[in-house]
């Protein structure tokens, strides 16, 4: 029994001491792969640390040598620097509209047929600027001989469409005399007009002759802007030239917190107009007085007032007011007078934004000269009265949608005029 014991002991001692002897060598083993890995691990650290020094190094190198390039190197060539001078723009604007008009029959007012019609405006511009102090500008738009319209109506079998001259002009603004510009050529209008409204000219119309601006500080928070031009209406090889002259001056103050208001007086005067055939269509008065053969019965020197404030917020939206009033001081009867007031709230301007405006005016036969006044009102011309509703909508950066609605009556017999336009407009 005891030899046995002993045997087993033995047996027991021989299977133990390889297996920890084994083990003992493996993790000696393991722990030097710890030790090699780690030495690695700080060789990598070491030159990571390197690299992001040298890196650090070189770009700030790459930075010296940019800042040290001449501009001129990164732009354009010198052969094509003028390109840079150079503004391209355009805008398309596609409407439907629907007229409905009252007509005298058998001494009865009635309704005659309603007109719908679609139309499309298109328009491409350049400006330019020659020198520090001299620029151009040349526009091209669709339309007709109209002073007062670029629109053209889809028609006439498919047929093409008239593209005519719509501004080319100069301007001159002297650096010795901030905010004054002397423009020469057919321009777009230079007189302010309070809310963009159309009681005396149509915003469409773009005058031919030489016209000035300045605009300056004058007190804080003033601003005072004179703008005066005289323009060539009509050539006449025989007989003396119609012409217009006109100045205008306004003030602006700014009182605080975005609030504005803005009031100012213009004079207008028209030579050789009275006892002449009417302006732009001879067979066509647009409202304004004329004797059995079609001639001017009134001249017209014209007054204007006009008033703005703006800069309100009704529920974070801003909210302006404005408002117009003429007087034709060369007429002879007493129906030459014109007054317009208006309101606008909110601005349709980032995508999903919207605008709602309206005005109320009534003018008056031989207020203005109606062969330049809103096209769009009473279907154009003087001698009539009425609402405009008009409201935008954002659709998109440079894309903006309008629904405009005119209620008015015409000439003394207060006929019934309606007219809805629809536009969806696009700018560049």
């Amino acid at each position: 029994m005891k030899n046995r014991a002993v045997l087993k002991m033995l047996l027991l001692f021989y299977w133990i001491f390889p297996t920890f002897y084994l083990h003992a060598d493996a993790l000696t083993e393991l722990k030097n792969q710890v030790a090699e890995q780690n030495q690695k691990i700080n060789e990598l650290q070491v030159r990571l640390s390197q690299y992001e020094k040298d890196q650090k190094k070189q770009d700030e190198k790459m930075e010296k040598l940019v800042a040290e390039i001449p501009d001129k190197e990164f732009g354009l060539p010198e052969t094509l620097k003028w390109l840079e001078k150079i503004k391209i723009y355009g805008d398309l604007r596609f409407r439907f509209e629907h007229i409905d008009s009252e007509a005298n029959k058998n001494n009865k007012l009635a309704w005659k047929q309603g007109r719908s019609r679609a139309r499309i405006r298109a328009r491409i511009g350049l400006n330019a600027d020659v020198t520090d102090e001299w620029a151009l500008g040349v526009r091209i738009a669709t339309g007709s001989d109209d002073p007062v319209s670029t629109n053209q109506t889809l028609d006439e079998g498919f047929s093409s469409k008239d593209i005519k001259l719509d501004m080319a002009f100069v301007d001159w603004h002297p650096e010795c005399c901030k905010g004054l510009h002397v423009i020469g050529g057919k321009m777009k209008n230079p007189f302010y007009t309070v809310g963009k409204n159309q009681l005396i000219w149509d915003g469409d119309l773009t005058p031919e002759g030489l016209a000035g601006t300045y605009q300056f500080a004058f007190l804080e928070g003033q601003e005072i802007f004179i703008n005066g031009g005289g323009f060539w209406v009509e050539e006449n090889s025989s007989d003396s030239e119609q012409s217009l002259w006109g100045i205008q001056t306004g003030l602006k103050q700014n009182i605080g917190q975005g609030i504005h208001a803005l009031g100012g007086v213009s004079y207008f005067d028209y030579g050789n107009v009275e006892g002449r055939e009417t302006i732009y269509d001879s067979t066509d008065g647009f409202g304004n007085t004329t004797d059995n053969a079609g001639l001017y019965v009134n001249d017209y020197n014209i007054v204007e007032l006009f008033a703005e404030v703006g800069g309100f917020k009704v529920a974070g939206m801003p909210l302006g007011f404005y408002g117009n009033f003429v007087c034709n001081t060369g007429a002879d009867t007493c129906e030459n007078q014109g007054w317009l007031v208006g309101t606008t709230l909110n601005k349709a301007k980032k995508p999903g934004s919207w605008q709602f405006g309206y005005n109320y005016r009534d003018l008056e036969k031989d207020a203005v000269i109606g062969a330049f006044s809103d096209s769009d009102f009473i279907g154009g011309g003087t001698d009539g009265k009425g609402h405009k509703l008009n409201f935008k909508l954002q659709i998109a950066k440079n894309v903006q949608s309008a629904v405009t609605f005119l209620i008015n009556d015409v000439g003394d017999e207060q006929k019934d005029y309606q007219r809805l336009q629809v536009d969806l407009s696009l700018k560049f």
